[in-house]
């Protein structure tokens, strides 16, 4: 028998199965299973076959087999209503009334109501972890965004992922984070050059070969270096112009008004004397490049350095200088254990924009994850006048020891607003 009338016989026995004995969910799986076996066997007709194609093949049949063993999968699950009453059991969103997959439902494109429902474990016992089965999560916002949503996973198993890396950070940025984890594989430049070796890329611009530009105003580095530019962003403009704006960052003091004697800037070596040889692993919640994990790298400090691409390609440009960037928004709760960091700084990111509830509940975040004895160092925090004494109150709020405070005014804004600094060191909570 041939390819074709096997084909045909195996698509009239599915059809068979799927007329006779498939309602509802499981019915819309079992017809989009029909639907892509007809719609590969129609293709590969037509597809010549000749040795030099044969990896190629192999590589599609297998992400085409992987996708069709998936809805396989969830169609078990979704058929099986002892399993499903197990998962119910387990997991506690799940109660009596709740579907274990009535998320899924939510959604239209399949890919995503895969991702979100339950998975419970294969041996049907609890895995090393004690749950029964894997519970993926996706933020809250995802609900309230479903065409973004599902335009980011409306795509093809296995293949190449569409250049949509802003509609991502749009979601995330608007709540719909965490992002499902995708079947496909991520764009990368077309022509990667292998990076600079660490001795020369803390302080140089990088090969322009090695970013995505199609997203950006500014096509290359220079232009992001340049001060005459218009580059599509504000936050952090002079942060790719390493030789003159960048160097000199946290080394040596810079003041716009040498009459005034005015800064809000603390340097690297005198904050790192207050706790001398306790400063080992931090973080840098911040706009920025990578500088002040560069140069506390100097100080044999480990930087991990969080921020998204706001408008130009922060992140990218952290890697490329060989540091540790972390794709991480406000919203999150950040991914690190209780009383692990002995450092957290930030800059140009919390300023008077932020909602006072909202500024709670990271500071205590941060205070979960800084250790006791750990600097929080609040790098020109700026607002106006007026909000100030309600800001100072949240961060007065966490009862730290005050190191170093200092308020100054804002140069540029008509004396409307001010610069907030201080290196605070979080108490030691032995009774609590």
């Amino acid at each position: 028998m041939g390819w074709g009338s096997q084909a045909n016989l195996y698509s009239c026995h599915v059809n068979i199965e799927y007329q006779g004995g498939f309602q509802s969910e499981p019915g819309i799986a079992v017809e989009t299973i029909v639907s892509k076996i007809q719609k590969e066997m129609n293709e590969m007709r037509d597809m010549p076959i000749d040795s030099s194609s044969a990896e190629t093949i192999v590589s599609r049949y297998s992400a085409f087999l992987a996708d069709i063993l998936g809805l396989i999968e969830s169609l078990q699950t979704t058929g099986n209503p002892q399993e499903n009453s197990e998962i119910r059991a387990v997991h506690p969103l799940a109660g009596r009334k709740q579907q274990s997959d009535e998320p899924a439902k939510f959604f239209l494109i399949e890919e995503i109501r895969k991702y979100v429902r339950i998975k419970p474990n294969r041996l049907g016992k609890q895995n090393f972890m004690g749950a029964n089965g894997t519970f993926t999560s996706i933020g809250h916002a995802c609900f309230a965004m479903k065409k973004d949503i599902e335009e980011y996973m409306d795509y093809d198993v296995g293949e190449i992922c569409k250049d949509d890396w802003k509609l991502a950070q749009k979601l995330m940025v608007h709540g719909c984070d965490p992002l499902p984890r995708r079947r496909c594989f991520a764009r990368a430049p077309q022509l990667y050059s292998k990076p600079f070796p660490i001795n020369e890329s803390m302080w140089k611009l990088p090969d322009n070969r090695n970013v995505r530009w199609s997203q950006y105003r500014c096509k290359n580095f220079t232009c992001l270096a340049s001060n005459t530019t218009r580059k599509g962003f504000f936050k952090c403009a002079d942060c790719f112009n390493l030789s003159d704006h960048e160097l000199p960052r946290w080394i040596k003091q810079v003041i716009s008004d040498p009459e005034m004697n005015l800064t809000a800037d603390f340097l690297i070596p005198e904050v790192l004397n207050i706790k001398l040889g306790e400063i080992r692993i931090g973080l840098d919640f911040s706009v920025g490049t990578g500088t002040f994990a560069a140069r506390m790298r100097e100080f044999n400090v480990t930087i991990v350095s969080a921020t998204i691409n706001l408008g130009a390609p922060f992140n990218e440009m952290i890697a490329l200088r060989g540091l540790v960037p972390l794709y991480l928004t406000i919203n999150q709760r950040l991914p690190f254990f209780d009383n692990t960091l002995d450092l957290l700084h930030t800059t140009r990111f919390l300023d008077g924009w932020i909602d006072f509830v909202l500024l709670d509940f990271i500071l205590y975040d941060w205070d979960r994850v800084l250790r006791p004895g750990g600097l929080l160092w609040i790098d020109s925090f700026f607002c106006l006048k007026e909000d100030l004494d309600d800001y100072l109150e949240a961060f007065k709020m966490l009862s730290y020891r005050r190191h170093k405070w200092i308020v100054v005014p804002k140069l540029d804004k008509d004396d409307r607003e001010v610069f907030f600094s201080a290196v605070l060191e979080k108490p030691p909570r032995p009774f609590r």
